[in-house]
C-alpha cells in the first residue's frame, strides 16, 4: 500500500457535546522526538478547532508499553488518546506478556506522519555503499549498529539488514535517537538507521555518510541518495505515528477526531512544519489505519522471529 493511496475520511462530525473538557494525548516517548513533535503540532490545531485544550503528556517507559497501557485502560469516552509508532506494532511479537491486547483494547483513530529512514555511517568507517559494508565485514572487522532502543524500528531494521546480507552485525541500543546519533557522529558505533530529518544536516555537512535511503523509491527529501533497494537490499524503514483511543470509544467520537486530525494535517502551519522537517503527512480513515497496523504487526513479526529477538518488560 503506497503512502499516496490514503484517502481522507468524510464521516460526519458527532452530534454530541464532545469535547466538553480538555483532551489528553499521551506520548509514550520522551519529549523532543519526532513523535512528540508531530503530536504537539496536531494538538495545537485540534485545540483551536475544538475550543478545548489538547494536553500532551509524555509518559515513556518499557518500550512505550507504560504509556500505551495507561490509555488502553482509560475510560473510553474520547478524552484519552495515545500516539503510537512502529514499536506499538513490533511489541505484539517482541513482548511476551503485554498488559493489553493491541488489537482488542485499543482502536485506531488517525495516522498522522512518517519520517523516512536513512542508513548512515561516520566518514572514518570508510564505508560508502552496501558493497563497502560487505567488504568491511569480509575483512574480519566487527561492525556495530546503533538504535533508539531495543525493539525500535531502528533496531529491527538493523536486524533485517543483517539477515538480508548475512552479516554478523552487533546491536547497540540507546535510550533515544539523540544519544545514538551522537555516538555515530563520534565513531563509537559504525551504522545506524535514523530519521532523515535529524540526519540531513550531518549528511550535507559531511559529518555522516548516507549509505542509502530505506525507501521503495528515491526520496523527494533526499533525491540524490541511492536507496538500499537500488543496491540490492529492499529494506523499507521509517518512523510513523498515529492516534489510538481505548476500545469502546464511541464511533461518532472516533470519526470526529479522525476528520479533525485530517483537517489539522492539511492546515498551513502543519503542512509547512512537515515540509521543513521532512515529514510525510498520512491522513486517512480509521479503517485504513487499522489495516496498516495489522500489516505492520505482520512485517515486524517476521523480522523478530527470524532474528530471534525478544524483550522482557
Amino acid at each position: 500500500m503506497g503512502w499516496s493511496d490514503w484517502g481522507v475520511g468524510t464521516a460526519a462530525h458527532a452530534q454530541s457535546p464532545w469535547p466538553a473538557r480538555p483532551v489528553r494525548a499521551v506520548v509514550p516517548f520522551p519529549a523532543g522526538g519526532t513523535t512528540d513533535h508531530v503530536t504537539r503540532l496536531v494538538a495545537q490545531e485540534l485545540t483551536r478547532t475544538w475550543g478545548q485544550p489538547v494536553v500532551v503528556e509524555n509518559k515513556p517507559g518499557a518500550g512505550t508499553v507504560i504509556g500505551v497501557d495507561a490509555v488502553a485502560k482509560a475510560t473510553p469516552d474520547g478524552y484519552s488518546l495515545v500516539t503510537v509508532a512502529n514499536s506499538f506494532a513490533a511489541n505484539v511479537t517482541l513482548v511476551k506478556k503485554l498488559p493489553y491486547d493491541a488489537l482488542k483494547d485499543l482502536r485506531p483513530v488517525a495516522l498522522m506522519g512518517m519520517s523516512e529512514h536513512v542508513l548512515a555511517t561516520h566518514p572514518g568507517s570508510g564505508i560508502r555503499t552496501l558493497a563497502d559494508l560487505r567488504a568491511a565485514v569480509g575483512k574480519g572487522g566487527t561492525l556495530s549498529y546503533a538504535s533508539f532502543g531495543n525493539g525500535t524500528s531502528a533496531h529491527l531494521s538493523g536486524a533485517a539488514l543483517a539477515l538480508h546480507m548475512g552479516l554478523p552485525l552487533v546491536h547497540v541500543p540507546y535510550k533515544g535517537q539523540a544519544p545514538a546519533l551522537n555516538d555515530l557522529l563520534g565513531g563509537q558505533v559504525t551504522l545506524m538507521f535514523g530519521n532523515w530529518p535529524e540526519f540531513r544536516s550531518h549528511v550535507l555537512s559531511g559529518r555522516l555518510v548516507a549509505i542509502g535511503m530505506a525507501t521503495a523509491k528515491r526520496s523527494v527529501y533526499a533525491p540524490d541518495v541511492l536507496t538500499l533497494a537500488e543496491q540490492g537490499v529492499p529494506i523499507e524503514s521509517n518512523s510513523w505515528n498515529g492516534l489510538l483511543a481505548p476500545s469502546g470509544t464511541p464511533d461518532a467520537v472516533v470519526q470526529r477526531i479522525n476528520a479533525d486530525v485530517n483537517k489539522a494535517l492539511a492546515s498551513a502551519s502543519v503542512v509547512d512544519a512537515f515540509r521543513q522537517g521532512g515529514i510525510a503527512s498520512l491522513s486517512g480513515t480509521p479503517e485504513r489505519f487499522a489495516a496498516f497496523i495489522r500489516s505492520e504487526i505482520d512485517k515486524y513479526a517476521q523480522v523478530v522471529r527470524q532474528a530471534q529477538i525478544s524483550l522482557d518488560t
